[in-house]
């Protein structure tokens, strides 16, 4: 958000958040294990993209070496 912030001197809101979010993707991941006297119960794995289908579609003709076509 600092970045976003140092080019602008008003507040960014959550829509131009989300619009930079989608045009550029973002990749969260994390992971987290319960567990009693060292034993572990549950682990939880969790994997999540977010971007908009234009951005994943240009990203993937990207790294198989393809020229991405023009959007109608």
């Amino acid at each position: 958000m600092n970045a976003l912030r140092s080019r602008r001197s008003e507040p960014v809101s959550l829509a131009e958040v989300l619009d930079r979010v989608l045009n550029k993707g973002a990749v969260v991941t994390g992971e987290i294990v319960i567990s009693v006297a060292g034993i572990d119960l549950v682990y939880l794995g969790l994997n999540v993209v977010l971007t908009s289908i234009p951005t994943a579609r240009a990203c993937v003709l990207a790294s198989a070496g393809g020229v991405p076509r023009e959007q109608n």
